[in-house]
C-alpha cells in the first residue's frame, strides 16, 4: 500500500519530466539529425512563445480561471508594433522603443479588461475572455485593414532573431520569465494570494485576500505576456498578419499548463512544469512532422493531450 502510494506520488511529481525524457530518447534513436544543433535551435525557438504565453496562463488557471483571448491579444500587439517603427514621422529609435512598449501595454490593458468583466460583473472567465477571443482578432484586422505588413528592421527584430552569445534571445527571455514567475509564486505574498484564491476563493476573501485586485493582476500579466509573444512572432517572420499571429495559441498554452501539472481547477501551480509541458507538446509535433504526419493531426493530438491531462488530474483528486 505504501509502495503504491509512493509510486503514485513519484508519477505525479515527475511524470511530465519522464514523458519528455522518453520523447527525447525516442527521437535520438528513430529521428535523423535530432541531435543536430540546428534541430535544438528550431525546437526551442518554436516553443519559446508558447511558454511565454503559457506562463501567464498558468497564473490565470491557478486562480481557477481561464484566458481564451491570448492569441487575439498577440495579434493586436503584432498589428500595432509595425505601425510605430514604420511610422516615418517618428525618429527611428523612438519608433522602435515605442513598438516594444505600447503594443505590450495595450495587450496588458485588454487583459485588465478581461479581469474587470470577471471581478466587476461576476462573468465566468471562459465567457469573459471569449469576448476578446472573438473581437480581439477583429480589432487587429481593422487596425491593419486586413493587410499583411512586411518589414526589415533588425533593431526591432532582435527580440526574435537576436543571438547574444550565440543563443536565441527569445529562448533566454523565456527562461528568465519562467524563473521570475516561479519565484513570484514561491516567494511573494502575491503568489500566496494566487494559490489561496484558486484553492478556495470564498475562504480567501474572508481571510482578507484582495481577490479582485489579484485577479485583475493575473489577467493583466497574461495580457502583457501575450503582447510580448506577439512581438516575438512578427519579429521572427518579418511580417505581421492579423489573421495568423497567435492562431490556436490558447490551445497550446492550456495544453502546456495541463500537461505540466497545474490543476485546471486552481490552487496548485507548477511553472517549471508548464515549461516541460510545452516542450512535450513541441516535441510531439516535431516527431509527427519528422515522420511525415500532416501538421493538422497535431491539433487532434493536442486535444487528446488535454483530455488525458484533465482525466489524470481528476483521478488524482478522487
Amino acid at each position: 500500500m505504501a509502495r503504491a502510494s509512493s509510486r503514485e506520488g513519484f508519477g505525479q511529481k515527475y511524470g511530465a519530466l519522464l514523458a519528455l525524457a522518453a520523447l527525447i530518447v525516442f527521437n535520438m534513436i528513430f529521428t535523423r539529425y535530432f541531435l543536430n544543433l540546428q534541430t535544438l535551435y528550431v525546437n526551442f525557438t518554436q516553443v519559446a512563445t508558447i511558454v511565454i504565453v503559457a506562463t501567464g496562463m498558468t497564473l490565470v488557471i491557478a486562480t481557477g480561471g481561464i484566458d481564451l483571448s491570448v492569441g487575439s491579444l498577440m495579434a493586436i500587439s503584432g498589428a500595432l508594433a509595425p505601425m510605430l517603427f514604420l511610422n516615418e514621422s517618428l525618429p527611428p529609435i523612438l519608433g522602435v522603443a515605442l513598438a516594444f512598449v505600447l503594443p505590450v501595454l495595450t495587450a496588458g490593458a485588454f487583459g485588465l479588461f478581461n479581469g474587470f468583466l470577471i471581478t466587476r460583473y461576476a462573468i465566468q472567465p471562459i465567457i469573459a475572455t471569449l469576448v476578446l477571443f472573438i473581437a480581439g482578432r477583429g480589432i487587429a484586422q481593422v487596425v491593419t485593414n486586413g493587410n499583411l505588413t512586411t518589414f526589415s528592421n533588425m533593431t526591432f527584430q532582435f527580440i526574435g532573431r537576436g543571438r547574444p552569445l550565440g543563443l536565441p534571445f527569445q529562448v533566454l527571455l523565456m527562461f528568465a520569465l519562467v524563473a521570475l514567475i516561479a519565484w513570484v509564486i514561491r516567494a511573494t505574498i502575491f503568489g500566496r494570494y494566487v494559490l489561496a484564491i484558486g484553492g478556495n476563493e470564498a475562504a480567501a476573501k474572508l481571510s482578507g485576500v484582495p481577490v479582485s485586485r489579484v485577479k485583475l493582476a493575473v489577467y493583466g500579466i497574461s495580457g502583457l505576456l501575450s503582447g510580448l509573444a506577439g512581438l516575438i512572432v512578427i519579429a521572427i517572420n518579418s511580417s505581421s498578419d492579423a489573421n495568423q499571429v497567435g492562431l490556436n495559441m490558447e490551445l497550446d498554452a492550456i495544453a502546456a499548463v495541463a500537461v505540466g501539472g497545474t490543476a485546471l481547477t486552481g490552487g496548485k501551480v507548477n511553472v517549471f512544469g508548464t515549461l516541460i509541458g510545452a516542450l512535450i507538446i513541441q516535441l510531439i509535433r516535431y516527431t509527427l512532422l519528422a515522420k511525415g504526419v500532416p501538421d493538422a493531426v497535431a491539433l487532434i493530438v493536442k486535444a487528446v493531450i488535454i483530455i488525458l491531462a484533465v482525466y489524470s488530474q481528476r483521478v488524482r483528486q478522487s
